[in-house]
């Protein structure tokens, strides 16, 4: 049987016993039904993992013993910086769990002129919860022991005004660049802006290029919105960082 591997909101740096959260004592007690004696492996998000026992499990919480603290790596050397303008329905949830499987370091939802999404107040605040811990848990499947950061929702030309010295791509259809004739992305990696079904509007489009947006192509086709943000993590991944 694989060992679970659980996130730990807390630094485990120092620790030598600590009580799970109540959503992984819950996954581990319940849904796992594990007891005392057997093994799963924690992470704080600080690039360790910690091999513990369970010390104590019964049906309000579950105490473990850290048996180790190791450093294990699985960053990939291309820091991406997601810029999803919000999909319906599951599209978000979907975009958020696979980018972070493919190494994504930080996502931030948009909003934009055809963005179809209505999110505020209580809402937004669940969302913002919801794709955080969709986050953990993708990071938990993956191996990855550090977490995305999922940021606030901004407006789109906030977000693509922000500096912070990364290569920043636009996809487009007509583009003339593509993805392999990129130059290679300095130190701080990589913005990558992604729109909605409806696409950007003209006027957006033209904003990002005054902005210092490079318009990438990825191919002939026309790719739903899910599927661009993927497709082009993964052309970046395999181009600059590690996957191949």
């Amino acid at each position: 049987m694989r060992i679970p591997r659980i996130y730990h909101p807390e630094s485990l740096a120092n620790a030598t016993q600590v009580q799970l959260s109540e959503d992984a004592a819950n996954h581990v007690g319940r849904v796992l039904r594990m007891g005392e004696g057997q093994q799963i492996e924690l992470f704080d998000g600080s690039n360790h993992i910690f091999p513990a026992q369970i010390v104590r499990a019964d049906k309000k919480a579950i105490s473990v013993q850290i048996l180790d603290c190791q450093s294990a790596n699985r960053e990939s050397p291309l820091s991406i910086h997601l810029g999803q303008v919000i999909s319906r329905g599951e599209r978000m949830e979907f975009t958020i769990q696979k980018s972070v499987e493919l190494g994504v370091s930080v996502i931030t939802p948009l909003w934009s002129e055809r963005c179809g999404v209505k999110l505020d107040g209580d809402r937004l605040a669940k969302k913002l919860q919801q794709w955080q811990k969709i986050a953990i848990s993708a990071c938990e499947q993956c191996g990855r022991n550090q977490i995305p950061l999922i940021r606030p929702l901004m407006k789109l030309a906030d977000w693509c005004a922000e500096q912070d010295g990364s290569l920043k791509l636009n996809l487009h259809p007509r583009a003339s660049y593509s993805i392999k004739t990129l130059p290679t992305p300095p130190a701080a990696g990589v913005r990558l802006l992604i729109g909605s079904e409806g696409g950007l509007s003209a006027e957006e489009i033209a904003q990002t290029a005054k902005l210092g947006f490079t318009d990438v192509l990825l191919g002939p086709r026309v790719l739903r919105t899910e599927t661009a943000a993927l497709s082009a993590i993964t052309a970046l991944q395999l181009t600059f960082g590690d996957l191949g």
